[in-house]
């Protein structure tokens, strides 16, 4: 298992989080998608294949999805067959990893993810927004088992999360997180959800776009909720064959 850190201009409190991975023994991608110029240099200087830590950069902003993607992609290159998704902006209680990594190598062919648990500095509208999702997912999965598909503290099966975005419409943005998991369960993958702190850090910036993001957002639950019609059609015609 490697480690990928996507990040956009987060530079400030990367270098800690470089430190948290790091103490697990793990080599780290960090694909910089296109931060500006102060914070691509920043990145840039974190470059350190003797230590474990490269860097990648996306010369234009493609979005979170595009960046995993590019991550997840160099990882089969280097020979990794699971990848830890971490993001850069020191909101996950990393000492956690180890839970992850085992129950991985416990379950190698599960999605292993981050359950969050919040404390009073998670802001209402985020609490909101994301009970919306997780409503929507329950329908498009026609299952309570995942509680949370937002958190971007998980552990993929590198060729079958691959395999989903190659092949069908999977996010390439903040819509990315959810419609992995919906579509790698919908190939009969099984989510293993291990509790963890999640944090908002005070100086923390969001890279959600308020009126983009919702609408991109809304645009996936409606093509999952499709994705899963076409499903149980399909499923009862067979079934009646």
């Amino acid at each position: 298992c490697c480690a990928i850190i996507p990040t956009l201009n987060h530079y400030k409190v990367l270098p800690d989080v470089i430190a948290g991975v790091s103490r697990h023994s793990l080599e780290i991608i960090i694909v910089d998608d296109g931060s500006d110029a102060e914070a691509g240099s920043q990145i840039q200087a974190l470059h350190n294949p003797s230590e474990g830590v490269e860097v990648i950069r996306h010369d234009v902003n493609l979005g979170k999805g595009a960046a995993l993607e590019t991550g997840l992609a160099r990882s089969v290159e280097r020979g990794f067959t699971h990848a830890l998704q971490v993001d850069a902006d020191g909101q996950h209680d990393l000492d956690d990893i180890s839970k992850l990594i085992d129950a991985a190598k416990s379950s190698p062919a599960d999605l292993i993810t981050a359950k969050p648990v919040y404390d009073e500095s998670m802001p209402t509208a985020r609490k909101i927004g994301r009970w919306f999702t997780h409503v929507w997912v329950w329908v498009e999965t026609l299952s309570l088992s995942i509680t949370d598909s937002m958190c971007g503290f998980r552990v993929y099966p590198v060729s079958q999360t691959l395999d989903v975005i190659r092949h069908e419409h999977v996010g390439k943005r903040m819509d990315f997180d959810t419609s992995i998991m919906v579509r790698l369960y919908w190939r009969g993958i099984d989510v293993v959800e291990i509790p963890s702190n999640v944090i908002y850090p005070a100086e923390n910036t969001s890279n959600f776009q308020v009126v983009g993001d919702n609408i991109r957002i809304t645009m996936m639950h409606t093509q999952l909720v499709f994705g899963m019609l076409t499903r149980l059609l399909t499923f009862r015609m067979r079934f009646r064959k």
